[in-house]
């Protein structure tokens, strides 16, 4: 479990690896400053030491270049899986300021956001994976309102009704727990990541 909270958002993060194998074939980074918040989940294809590899690359140069846009990161992450397993990959960044969320993905990793007014954004997902081949991505914008909620995860979980789960109006560890007693995955890896943005 991994925590953030800083001034304009909230974030928890649990991974579980495929039948409690040392390597997760998922990787996740998020990091926030004063202008904005990024995050990237990378499911590298497969399980084992080769997925773990391939996500650990994706999430290492988003590490180091978080200040750029999402397509250049998105290119970044791309270029690095050249000659490794391949990896699903969905990369936000917030902007706090305009208020507003630039989203990109390629593969089968799950996003909601939640208004506090109840609108569920969910956009649908760019199919195949990043591998390192000249690749199109589909980048999106929308804007938030204070009180909002994100979740994001990867394909080891099947969540159902997450507008349920995030309208409750719970504080997001209540809802993390939640998530985890319903949806225990051990049959594949599985990371979720919950933000909330104040």
């Amino acid at each position: 479990m991994t925590k953030l909270v800083g001034d304009n958002i909230e974030v928890i993060a649990h991974q579980t690896a495929k039948d409690g194998k040392a390597f997760c074939g998922d990787g996740y980074y998020f990091t926030a400053t004063d202008e904005y918040f990024v995050c990237v989940l990378a499911d590298g294809l497969g399980s084992g030491e080769f997925a773990y590899e391939a996500s650990s690359a994706v999430v290492s140069v988003v590490e180091q270049h978080h200040e750029k846009d999402v397509d250049t990161l998105m290119k970044l992450c791309n270029d690095v899986l050249l000659q490794k397993r391949g990896a699903a990959v969905a990369l936000f960044k917030v902007h706090f300021a305009s208020r507003e969320f630039v989203y990109s993905c390629v593969g089968n990793i799950r996003f909601f956001l939640y208004s506090s007014t109840g609108k569920l954004t969910y956009p649908l997902p760019v199919t195949g994976y990043l591998s390192g081949r000249p690749q199109v991505f589909h980048t999106q914008r929308f804007t938030y309102e204070a009180e909002s909620k994100f979740l994001i995860y990867s394909d080891g979980l099947n969540i159902q009704g997450v507008k349920s789960l995030l309208k409750a109006f719970l504080p997001i560890d209540l809802i993390s727990e939640d998530i985890k007693k319903q949806y225990p995955s051990t049959s594949d890896d599985a990371t979720f990541i919950l933000g909330s943005l104040l």
